[in-house]
């Protein structure tokens, strides 16, 4: 299946479609045959576009009111297209309705919620008046725009993860250049022409297709004053050091841990446990990788689990009966199929089958994994969940805390003092008690702690975090 004749794959510069002189195809990650091309762009691209937002910016961003209601227009146009969207992230990302749906859904939440941040953007009063030097003073602070914003976003969230960088950077009231997966830029392109559509200005928005060479030398321009990254940490490790002084936001890798304790409601847990293993083909920074399991209800979990994985329909995300579709190549596939094998070479026991066509992979559950096995050590980013029996809770926080991640943790119990020692004890940037590592809702504050990141998403404080604060003070 092509991408429809509508749906533009050009680059966004100073508020016009621009074709390149490079091309690169895009593949229908179910057929994996190419389903069209996409404008790479050329280092005269990258200097115009950045030339563009530093004018853009000197000039003056619109007022916050006005910037919210720029993105609360788009949110209709985001309905309007919901089958454009459908198809895009069906053929580039392997996306069944469902995924697809909760992308699009999502985005309107994100964008409401980036409106609201732009309303509410405000200082704080300084206290001037305690200290004995401050009296007949006055002082504040006010919040201003940090400058053009170079957000590089990733394929597992083509939609949602594009407006987390997006929405807030011009919230704030800054320029910001978008440069997507090149396995999803057509779903990316949608986006800017409905953000266009809505009113944002000349020059604050920009969308430049292409590989680490066209982030590099994004990363370059000085003019680029902010980086918001989701991605690898090796690329976000790269790409902080090429930022220098310049601020950044880092999503970056995960080994995810969820906790199911001896007094866990199963009936509660056990489909969100399922949903969070397996969903978008495990291609999420949260999934869960590692299952800790109370040996008291070991067999009772791996039960539903394994019947959970076994019922996931996994094939063509064009098909309404599919719930997972498949891995976004097959080298993510290879490589998935791969460790799963040597983990069985070292010891590791599949409780389902290892089944695969193409790129798809049918769910995976491992057990007695030992913590050398790259399934348990290194980020799968693929369908595959490992069981870890516990009886210690102590036991759960020293394995999950020895990975170099820290992104996020889920415990299913009641017991107070469990959850004492778990907010005392994990070591991520967020914990979620009686919900899956994978628990998230669009207005709340997110990133991780250690190799996971720093910065935060999240509208609110991703505004904040693309401001600058600036002091002010007057005698009176």
């Amino acid at each position: 299946m092509r991408y429809p004749d509508h749906i533009k794959t050009d680059l966004f510069i100073d508020g016009g479609w621009v074709r390149s002189a490079r091309d690169a195809p895009v593949f229908d990650k179910y057929t994996l045959e190419p389903c069209g091309v996409v404008s790479v762009a050329g280092a005269e691209d990258v200097r115009r576009a950045v030339a563009v937002a530093v004018s853009a910016h000197r000039a003056g961003a619109p007022s916050p009111a006005a910037r919210a209601q720029i993105l609360e227009r788009a949110i209709p146009l985001i309905a309007a297209r919901r089958e454009d969207f459908r198809t895009l992230m069906a053929i580039e990302a392997g996306f069944p309705r469902s995924d697809a749906d909760g992308e699009i859904d999502r985005c309107q939440e994100t964008l409401r919620l980036s409106a609201m941040a732009a309303r509410e953007l405000a200082g704080e009063m300084v206290p001037m008046s305690g200290s004995p030097h401050g009296q007949g003073r006055i002082g504040f602070t006010h919040r201003v725009p940090v400058g053009p914003v170079l957000a590089i976003t990733p394929f597992n969230s083509p939609l949602n993860t594009v407006t987390h960088k997006v929405a807030p950077a011009f919230a704030a009231g800054n320029p910001v250049i978008l440069k997507p997966s090149l396995h999803t830029p057509a779903t990316a392109a949608l986006l800017i022409e409905v953000l266009a559509e809505a009113g944002v200005p000349r020059g604050f928005l920009a969308l430049l297709h292409g590989g680490a060479d066209v982030a590099e030398l994004l990363i370059a321009e000085e003019g680029v004053r902010y980086i918001a990254f989701t991605g690898s940490t090796a690329v976000g490790r790269s790409i902080q050091d090429k930022a220098g002084l310049r601020r950044t936001q880092m999503e970056l890798g995960s080994i995810a841990s969820t906790v199911l304790c001896a007094d866990a409601d199963l009936d509660a847990a056990m489909p969100k446990v399922v949903s969070a293993s397996f969903r978008k083909a495990g291609q999420v920074c949260s999934s869960i990788q590692l299952l800790h399991v109370h040996r008291s209800i070991l067999d009772t979990v791996l039960e539903r689990l394994v019947a959970g994985a076994q019922a996931i329909r996994v094939g063509d995300p064009r098909s309404a009966d599919t719930d997972v579709g498949p891995l976004v190549s097959m080298a993510a596939a290879d490589r998935v199929e791969a460790w799963v094998r040597d983990a069985q070479a070292m010891g590791a026991r599949l409780l389902t089958s290892l089944e695969r066509q193409g790129a798809c992979i049918r769910p995976v559950v491992l057990i007695d994994v030992a913590p050398e096995m790259r399934v348990a050590c290194e980020e799968i980013f693929g369908p595959v969940v490992s069981v870890l029996p516990f009886e210690d809770f102590d036991e759960v926080i020293a394995r999950a805390n020895a990975s170099p991640f820290g992104l996020a943790a889920g415990v299913f119990t009641k017991n107070l003092d469990i959850i004492g020692r778990a907010i005392a004890g994990f070591d991520v940037g967020g914990l979620h008690i009686n919900e899956t590592s994978s628990s998230r809702i669009d207005l709340m504050p997110y990133g991780g702690v250690k190799q996971s990141g720093f910065g935060q998403e999240g509208p609110k404080y991703a505004v904040r975090e693309m401001t600058e604060e600036r002091l002010v003070t007057m005698r009176l």
